[in-house]
């Protein structure tokens, strides 16, 4: 195999490669999570939340193939087995629980919030660290299409106090409206 010469020493792109991985492990996860979610919403908000949903998952399924592909341009191979996405994954699966739709969308600004968190931090491990901007830039991109999905997701349930399993808080707390 042909040496890589881009300016990276292998431990750079290996250090890089398996923070992609581990990105790649939770877009899969949330692409699952959401198309679940777009196949299961009932209610009033059916029709608005499929469609938002399978928008969602689109764009995941692009995100997803850009994320393998970066890996095996830093000459890597991208995780790609169901056991691989879970032992990577920092999200979670909910496994046997259909939440209602708000604790669906709750369920997803939480799970998005996380890849958010993630993102931030694997710019900086990919620019500072590994001294890969191309990457860091690669997933400041990723990072901002997340952004504006949590606030879409967020502004669908806003004005309704909800905790983070779609449930109502105790009474009292309300969330504020018309601020």
């Amino acid at each position: 195999m042909r040496s890589i010469n881009i300016g990276l020493t292998e431990e750079q792109r290996q250090g890089v490669i398996n923070l992609l991985n581990q990105d790649l492990a939770d877009a899969y996860l949330l692409l699952v999570k959401t198309k679940k979610y777009h196949w299961d919403v009932v209610g009033p908000q059916f029709r608005s939340l499929h469609q938002l949903w399978e928008e969602h998952y689109q764009k995941l399924t692009l995100n997803i193939d850009a994320l393998a592909e970066r890996v095996r341009a830093l000459g890597g191979y991208p995780v790609g087995t169901l056991e691989g996405f879970l032992k990577l994954a920092t999200l979670k699966e909910h496994a046997g629980n259909v939440p209602t739709a708000t604790g669906m969308v709750a369920n997803l600004v939480d799970d998005h919030e996380q890849v958010i968190r993630n993102l931030r931090d694997h710019v900086d491990q990919s620019g500072e660290k590994f001294h890969d901007q191309g990457t860091a830039d690669f997933l400041t991109g990723l990072l901002e299409q997340h952004e504006e999905i949590a606030w879409m997701l967020r502004s669908f349930i806003e004005g309704e106090a909800i905790d983070s399993d779609g449930r109502q808080p105790a009474e009292g707390a309300k969330t504020p409206v018309g601020v």
